[in-house]
């Protein structure tokens, strides 16, 4: 199956209510910036599960900035602070990067399901969203990410995550 779908395939509750929370806050705008978004305060139940990356164009490149707890949980490690250049694996040619590098070119949401690879077996998929994000509301220098492991590919595993 390939990991880009269309967001009307998105089977995750928690993916789809991270899109609507982006959707509100751009309004007619071309895209929100970050200073748009209080997530602890607004969406306190979808900030475990949210990722924000800086993105720096010349050389084109993504910092973990921020890394949700649930999402930590179901990595190898945590990457916060780390270019994804700087990760084995994760640069130019992966097609993580030209997913990201996808949202930055189109200005669009970037709607995935690859197979999940990390600790923990039972499970088979992460769907999640990239939203881009821009200072000015034109030029994305961030991007927004909510991600959810799902256990089949028809069951998102609420009942899994873990709760920091």
């Amino acid at each position: 199956m390939p990991a880009m779908i269309a967001e009307m395939e998105l089977q995750s509750p928690l993916v789809r209510a991270g899109v609507a929370y982006w959707t509100a806050k751009k309004g007619a705008r071309a895209l929100p910036a970050r200073g748009d978004f209080d997530p602890l305060i607004e969406v306190p139940e979808l900030a475990p599960y949210m990722m924000l990356k800086d993105v720096r164009l010349q050389p084109l490149d993504f910092r973990y900035r921020l890394v949700g707890s649930a999402v930590r949980h179901h990595l190898e490690r945590d990457p916060t602070g780390q270019w994804m250049t700087a990760i084995p694996g994760q640069g130019p040619g992966n097609p993580l990067w030209d997913y990201h590098a996808e949202a930055v070119a189109t200005r669009a949401p970037v709607f995935l399901r690859p197979a999940y690879v990390g600790p923990h077996r039972e499970f088979l998929h992460i769907e999640s969203v990239l939203l881009p994000l821009a200072t000015d509301h034109e030029h994305v220098d961030m991007l927004m990410i909510f991600v959810d492991f799902l256990r089949g590919s028809q069951e998102a595993s609420r009942a899994a995550r873990h709760r920091p």
